[in-house]
């Protein structure tokens, strides 16, 4: 299949981003939106970063007219496509050419991407535009957690569902878990609801560590299964920065896997669990050591100002040392930095973005999580990713204000929430910049 024109010209922009690393002074603060604290719009919730960090203004970027008309056309949309239940739907794998999201039952692994999409947007459960949306779909995410066998690894009775089908039989739980985090992170610390969102959390983290093989990769793998280990070991990573019960090996070996994909000194990337497509697998390699980089960038800046290292050493496993990091950790951090800064350029080259030949719902995911790559490292090209994948996605949507997948995930719910995701990810800057800090040594 090829590219159409549209796609294949929004990508020419991609590889002549130059990658460099920031210095951060502290700024005003702002919320999701970028606007200055004392003109906080209603709705937008503003995220303190990690032990009061700023964040340089040039690093946050302020939604382009275009892209805000797109997701005001595919937010009405999306919100007209919650069922009944509260739910949303993505339907099965037999039956793709069903693109009514109200023909199918709601799932939990398409009502996690919404509602994390409606969350991005500013909202709760409680307040914003979309506040009676989330309520619903809240509550239809928590029913499925707390229903589901102890002895189950997934969260709901359905099988054969599209998602799970391409991604993994255990999808479900990993975006919950996801959500489930999220949602904890936005709402107050004294909110009394805050008990039951937990303990949801911590029964979809152990499903998820349950579900772990011995290679760090999660079990029932689908199509494209690298992205169901991907977004396991996101969860995992936001669970333990929400205050689950994460198992610190659990998160290694997840994180283990994603690397191994990706070999940064020969640039080899290995596909077999990501069907085949080089865009699936290094997206999910540079996600998964993006935290881990960020660590070793930052106690390497730190060395070279207390002059423990030469100002210009590199980041090295023997540098690191000399930073103050263990034998091991430093050869694990400097395998992540390496690994992020090969697999980013990787995921962003013109003909690995093009992925599968065209869009389905995993080339939707793959640049998601290159983006919130970027960002985590707090890497300054994230602003020419934004630019480019932008410029993409809204020239391919479709004239009702949805997107839809053009093979594999091809529902308009789920590619509708996963575009959204993207095109908002700069709201979301505060928060996952704070999740990706750690303490430099």
């Amino acid at each position: 299949m090829k590219t159409s024109p549209s796609f294949s010209l929004a990508l020419a922009g991609l590889c002549a981003a130059p990658f460099a690393l920031l210095s951060f002074n502290e700024t005003p603060k702002t919320c999701c939106t970028g606007h200055p604290a004392q003109e906080v719009p209603p709705g937008c919730v503003f995220k303190t970063v990690y032990e009061g960090e700023g964040i340089d203004s040039a690093f946050v970027l302020k939604t382009p007219a275009e892209v805000l008309s797109s997701e005001n056309r595919a937010y009405d949309w999306m919100v007209a496509a919650q069922n009944k239940d509260g739910g949303f739907a993505a339907g099965q794998h037999a039956r793709q050419e069903v693109m009514d999201p109200h023909a199918v039952p709601s799932d939990p692994a398409t009502t996690a991407m919404v509602s994390m999409a409606l969350l991005r947007a500013g909202s709760t459960p409680d307040e914003g535009r979309f506040a009676s949306t989330l309520s619903r779909s809240t509550e239809f995410i928590l029913n499925c957690v707390e229903q589901a066998p102890q002895e189950a690894l997934n969260i709901t009775p359905l099988t054969g569902t599209q998602i799970q089908v391409k991604l993994g039989q255990n999808i479900d739980v990993a975006l919950a878990a996801q959500y489930l985090s999220n949602l904890m992170g936005r709402m107050s610390a004294n909110d009394p609801r805050q008990s039951r969102w937990l303990k949801g959390l911590n029964i979809c983290t152990a499903k998820i560590q349950r579900a772990q093989t011995s290679n760090g990769s999660v079990q029932g793998s689908g199509w494209a299964g690298v992205l169901q280990s991907s977004f396991a070991a996101n969860a995992l990573e936001s669970a333990q920065h929400a205050g689950a019960e994460v198992d610190a090996k659990a998160l290694a070996n997840a994180r283990a896997f994603q690397k191994g994909n990706f070999d940064a000194n020969t640039g080899t990337v290995a596909t077999d669990a990501a069907a085949g497509v080089t865009l699936y697998a290094v997206s999910g390699s540079t996600r998964s050591s993006a935290k881990e980089a960020r660590l070793a960038e930052e106690t390497m800046e730190r060395a070279r100002k207390e002059g423990r290292v030469k100002k210009d050493a590199p980041v090295s496993p023997a540098a690191l040392q000399k930073a103050g990091m263990d034998k091991d950790e430093a050869e694990r951090m400097n395998t992540a930095y390496q690994v992020y800064n090969a697999a980013k350029a990787r995921a962003q080259a013109n003909e690995v973005v093009s992925g599968f030949g065209n869009n389905g719902g995993e080339e939707f995911l793959s640049f998601l999580q290159t983006g919130e790559s970027l960002i985590i490292n707090k890497d300054k090209s994230w602003r020419n990713w934004y630019d480019a994948t932008t410029a993409r996605l809204v020239n391919i949507q479709n004239n009702d204000g949805s997107w839809n997948g053009h093979h594999c995930i091809t529902s308009p719910v789920f590619c509708t929430a996963t575009a959204l995701l993207i095109l908002s990810v700069n709201n979301d800057i505060d928060a996952l910049v704070a999740q990706g800090a750690t303490t430099a040594k």
